[in-house]
């Protein structure tokens, strides 16, 4: 295990520097200057230089690039052009929500993906499985955006059940004022009891989490379906059904186990999917998370907080993925050995 760590920790590392380079390159070949983005369309030529200064583009590309990487080393990720404060600070403030709408779609996701995964594999070829297959593939097929404008209509504007947008409602900041430790409202509400927004905020969550959720749902079923077919058909489970075992027991107690660890190295893109396509959601429900910061970074060019959000982003893909990975050396002592 000591060995298969370091090996994930090496390739991890590797792939985290590529994203740094890659992020220096795509901010320096963006149109437009970051200078007049900072200083204005009607800065004077004094107060352009000085915003280049500021912001060493004047620098050799090399020195810009060092300068770079040590200011992310530091924990300094820039100063966005639009708000005029530090990037770090934004997506503190921006990625919980995000994170709180994205967790509970994945919660929901596996939930729903594994056990209707299990039951495809137990009745394939006939009408559950059938009808599994098709609903995945539905799941995977339709538009997040249309899904979410659906889902709005309906069950929002029609029938009344859910809010329509935003993170819960904005009259209870004066009523039941929240105090704020994680910046994930649920956490927040949750830990220190404030019931009401805890309510609102999850009434609010049930729409967005559904459609960030139908992906990974349906990709979750069929792959779990689909590993646990073809390791039903090993050795051992022929054996466990000579033993008297029945097909529920022989998928659920001997062949689930090995059959999760693709579905496990499926979680970390589907993590990472789940917060880019989260972003057409967030726009749609207007939820206050990366989604809308980064369509109001992209729209201002603001090249230091596109910057971020992308390093975030990757970095959070290879945590995830790493973690999976982990996990899986866990799960299956195989793993290790490749």
């Amino acid at each position: 295990m000591p060995g298969y760590l370091i090996r994930r920790l090496g390739q991890a590392l590797l792939v985290v520097a590529g994203v740094i380079v890659l992020t220096f390159a795509v901010m320096r070949l963006v149109p437009g200057d970051p200078a007049v983005a900072y200083a204005g369309p009607k800065a004077t030529a004094a107060e352009l230089a000085d915003a280049r200064r500021r912001f060493g583009l004047d620098d050799p590309l090399p020195v810009q690039l060092w300068n770079y990487v040590r200011d992310l080393l530091g924990g300094d990720w820039g100063t966005s052009l639009h708000t005029r404060r530090p990037v770090r600070d934004d997506l503190f403030q921006a990625f919980p929500a995000s994170l709180e709408l994205v967790g509970a779609a994945l919660v929901v996701a596996l939930a729903a993906g594994i056990p209707l995964g299990i039951a495809a594999a137990r009745y394939k070829g006939r009408l559950p499985d059938l009808s599994v297959r098709l609903s995945s593939m539905l799941a995977v097929s339709v538009p997040v955006f249309w899904l979410a404008l659906a889902l709005q209509t309906v069950f929002a504007s029609g029938l009344g059940w859910f809010p329509v947008a935003g993170e819960y409602d904005a009259s209870l900041d004066r009523t039941s004022p929240l105090h704020l430790y994680t910046n994930v409202t649920a956490v927040d509400a949750l830990i220190t009891g404030n019931w009401p927004i805890l309510t609102s905020t999850l009434s609010h969550l049930v729409l967005p989490a559904l459609v960030i959720a139908a992906y990974p749902a349906g990709v979750v079923a069929q792959m779990t379906r689909a590993a646990l077919i073809e390791e039903s058909s090993r050795e051992h489970a022929r054996l466990e059904r000579a033993l008297g075992f029945g097909e529920t027991a022989v998928l659920t107690r001997f062949s689930l186990r090995p059959a999760l660890n693709p579905v496990l190295a499926l979680i970390a893109l589907v993590f990472a999917y789940s917060i880019v396509n989260g972003f057409l959601v967030e726009a749609v429900f207007n939820w206050p998370g990366l989604g809308r910061y980064a369509a109001d970074s992209i729209r201002s060019l603001d090249t230091p907080a596109i910057a971020g959000v992308t390093l975030l982003v990757a970095v959070l893909y290879v945590v995830a993925n790493l973690a999976v990975d982990l996990l899986q050396g866990v799960v299956d002592p195989r793993v290790r050995a490749r």
